[in-house]
């Protein structure tokens, strides 16, 4: 029988739903949404599944141990009694990361070197070493986050951040993050049958996201994991996530979706990034103005990041652009627009008061998502 284990994948604040309903989409249904992360229990193969499929999600821990701590003592027999020899073995290199809120235990450099001490303790009397751990091999990340006197130790699966998908190439200043990208296409109901228009493209993340949603292509499918090194966990585990990964993959679905900028360098590199990732024959780019965007059908999805008029210099540029946004779309009432910015006057420009709108954060900076619903043909 399968070991079970409890997972952690984390999530930008505002999108713990769509991370919820992902981890459940994949067939787990013992779930909690906290602040910043939706918790689970799975088998070791959701490890391999849950790094390979999850396309908002930030990463994915394994939670190694949940209790109180109010003094370095409580810290280091507690962490101690952590069964760490099943997972990490003699020679591993363990780094300790960590953090600490409105807790006893303020100082987190302290923590961290506690939670290393207890772990080289525990393996040195389980794999009776009279020597210090020689520490050469595989990494693993293990982290102490504090909460109000809370203890969470987790160990991270999935290395490099989840939102590093292998695709891109080469950016211009600012990009989108990748899971975020496909957060904002999640929280729309579009679907491949529809065209997808993003006229603010980039680097081409939504594009690409969209594209890899579409054809059901797992976004973790031509990357590594750091959980791919581990002892406790079998290849055969991720040969058989990747091999579920390809079979759910429909790479016959059509699509017409198309990536557009005023930068023509923006262009060039958006169509490296999507030949990067394989989706080179599936995406229409094109240099243009938003004033020349012209939709060719009655309905659609317009999904875009704009420049949010942050410099002065840009902000009469960036409003004409919104202005003549508003006004095309104006002409394409079956069309749904979903717009990203921190530009405060962004309805006003537009000349439409949003459906819905819901704030989130292009990393620090704090935006709205403005949804237009189409009209119903």
């Amino acid at each position: 029988m399968s070991k079970e284990v409890t997972l952690i994948a984390t999530s930008a604040m505002g999108l713990e739903s769509l991370v919820r309903d992902e981890v459940k989409a994949l067939g787990y249904h013992d779930v909690q949404t906290e602040n910043g992360k939706v918790i689970f229990t799975s088998d070791l193969q959701g490890i391999a599944r849950t790094n390979l499929w999850l396309r908002t999600a930030d990463r994915v821990k394994l939670q190694m141990d949940v209790f109180q701590a109010m003094s370095f003592d409580e810290l280091f027999e507690q962490t101690k009694q952590i069964p760490w020899e099943e997972w990490i073995p003699e020679d591993a290199f363990i780094h300790v990361t960590g953090k600490s809120h409105k807790s006893q235990l303020y100082s987190v450099p302290d923590c961290q070197s506690i939670v290393k001490k207890a772990i080289v303790t525990r393996l040195q009397e389980k794999y009776a070493l009279h020597t210090r751990l020689e520490e050469t091999g595989v990494r693993y990340k293990v982290e102490v986050a504090i909460l109000k006197d809370t203890v969470t130790i987790t160990m991270d699966t999935s290395g490099t951040g989840l939102h590093k998908r292998g695709y891109r190439v080469s950016q211009v200043e600012a990009p989108l993050k990748e899971t975020l990208a496909a957060s904002l296409i999640k929280l729309t109901n579009w679907n491949p049958d529809h065209p997808f228009v993003d006229p603010f493209c980039g680097s081409g993340t939504i594009p690409i996201e969209a594209a890899l949603i579409g054809q059901n292509i797992a976004p973790g499918f031509n990357r590594e994991f750091a959980a791919e090194d581990w002892v406790e966990i079998s290849p055969k585990i991720w040969e058989r996530a990747l091999e579920e990964a390809e079979d759910l993959a429909n790479y016959d679905q059509p699509l017409s979706i198309m990536g557009s900028d005023i930068s023509h360098q923006a262009i060039e590199i958006s169509k490296d990034n999507a030949m990067e990732a394989g989706l080179a024959d599936l995406i229409d780019w094109k240099q243009m103005q938003v004033e020349d965007l012209n939709p060719k059908s009655d309905l659609g999805y317009l999904v875009g990041n704009p420049p949010y008029g942050e410099r002065l210099s840009d902000e009469d540029e960036v409003e004409d652009t919104y202005r003549a946004l508003g006004s095309i779309m104006k002409e394409n009432p079956h069309w749904s627009v979903y717009i990203m910015t921190a530009h405060p006057d962004f309805e006003k420009l537009y000349g439409r008061k949003a459906s819905k709108k819901r704030k989130l954060f292009n990393g620090f900076i704090r935006t709205d998502y403005y949804q237009f619903f189409g009209k119903k043909l």
